[in-house]
């Protein structure tokens, strides 16, 4: 069978299906026993994870699992940020920026629930420092949580946006509220991960935190002098750094961690589909040496000349038909450039070696414009034509397929519904 690509899709489609191979790009695991025994623990499930229980391996499966298989350790390293928060910001009540990210230390002064409890009405906290003071407010929120988080007269570090409302400083569900020691570990530059339903920033972090913990140092695979002159980090580094910013840029798509890993993962694409390509290559196939009396008479009755790229892709696909190993081969061109002639004298190429063809194309519209316009270079050929969509009428369809049965088609042009086991 020969298949024609009509425009870019083709190529995206079998990038994807390779890619399925190998998902998480940079560490090739087409089969177990071919994997690195230090690349193991990646390959576990993430419900191995420290701090990792039954309720989170299920949210984290949701966001990151693929059919067939839960969400491993290394799912978690390369689900990487969409952006950071910047937590650097520490100024004092008066300076700090409205409707950004800051964080602030102050003392608290009063609380302020809702009178009756049913109501919907926020939970107020006012906290100062010697400069001001802001409100944090919290809608319905745990009350014993915010006194236990917030004792009066306690000092505390709260992070979140700072924001005016009726002439009063407030911050809404502050997104931290540490004491000193708290603070200490709270990551200056915070990474921003996509998230699903259940699942929390923080808890997502630990996790993320935890696979970080298994990544061991990975042998160098890229070229030292291609490292030193774009300036790359290491794969570890690179994981490091993204999970790890010290600046909000550091996770932008420009940096170098994210080239390294971009180009790691087409790498690894790429040696993914060299090595599907060896295999199905090593395969038993058959070999169609044509002898040009069908093909020839093709390209006689063609109104036009066959150009030099068209010449040299035949005979390429030619010389992979004439030997018994399986013909794996992508014909590209701009629209109008002439695949489907090329297409049309490899089929006739094989015919003329005794086998029949089928020509497959995406659509039922186009496979008609297909079967038109090639009906009469075959009719001047002797070549018997055919067609075959999944709209053909019952009838037709039973006399196409006795006609192939039967060899009286030699090329039939179609739809995916030459991908059928009666075909």
């Amino acid at each position: 069978m020969i298949f024609v690509g009509f425009g870019s899709w083709t190529y995206i489609a079998a990038a994807h299906a390779v890619c399925q191979l190998c998902p998480a790009a940079v560490l090739l695991h087409f089969e177990a026993a071919m994997r690195p025994s230090d690349l193991n623990p990646l390959f576990a499930e993430a419900s191995s994870l420290r701090g990792v229980g039954p309720k989170v391996a299920a949210t984290l499966d949701r966001l990151l699992a693929e059919p067939g298989r839960p969400a491993r350790v290394l799912d978690l390293l390369f689900h990487l940020p969409a952006g950071a928060i910047d937590r650097r910001s520490r100024p004092k009540i008066r300076d700090a920026p409205r409707d950004e990210v800051a964080t602030l230390e102050v003392r608290v002064v009063s609380h302020h629930p809702a009178l009756n409890p049913r109501s919907k009405a926020p939970y107020k906290v006012i906290a100062e420092d010697d400069t001001g003071d802001v409100t944090l407010v919290f809608f319905l929120a745990n009350h014993s949580w915010i006194e236990k988080a917030l004792p009066l007269n306690s000092t505390r570090w709260v992070s979140g946006k700072l924001e005016l409302w009726d002439g009063r400083l407030q911050m809404v569900h502050p997104d931290r509220v540490l004491d000193a020691e708290a603070l200490a570990n709270m990551p200056a530059v915070e990474p921003v991960y996509p998230l699903t339903e259940g699942l929390y920033p923080r808890v997502l972090a630990k996790a993320i935190d935890s696979a970080l913990g298994r990544l061991t140092i990975i042998p160098e695979w890229l070229a030292p002098d291609m490292i030193a002159l774009r300036g790359w980090p290491s794969f570890r580094d690179a994981m490091h750094g993204l999970h790890h910013p010290t600046s909000p840029s550091a996770v932008e798509p420009t940096t170098a961690a994210w080239a390294r890993l971009a180009f790691d993962e087409l790498l690894a694409s790429q040696l993914a589909l060299a090595l599907v390509r060896s295999r199905m290559r090593h395969s038993d196939g058959r070999a169609h040496l044509g002898d040009n009396r069908i093909a020839g008479r093709v390209e006689a009755a063609l109104p036009f000349s066959l150009t030099s790229a068209q010449r040299e892709a035949l005979a390429e696909i030619r010389r992979d038909l004439a030997t018994p190993q399986r013909m794996l081969r992508l014909l590209q061109g701009d629209v109008g450039s002439g695949k489907t002639v090329v297409a049309l004298l490899a089929a006739a190429t094989t015919v003329e070696a005794g086998s029949q063809a089928a020509l497959m194309v995406p659509t039922e519209i186009l496979a008609r414009q297909h079967h038109a316009r090639i009906a009469p270079l075959a009719e001047a050929a002797g070549l018997r034509l055919a067609i075959l969509t999944g709209r053909d009428r019952a009838g037709e369809k039973a006399e196409t397929l006795l006609a192939l049965r039967d060899g009286r088609i030699d090329l039939v042009v179609g739809t995916h519904a030459l991908f059928s086991e009666e075909v």
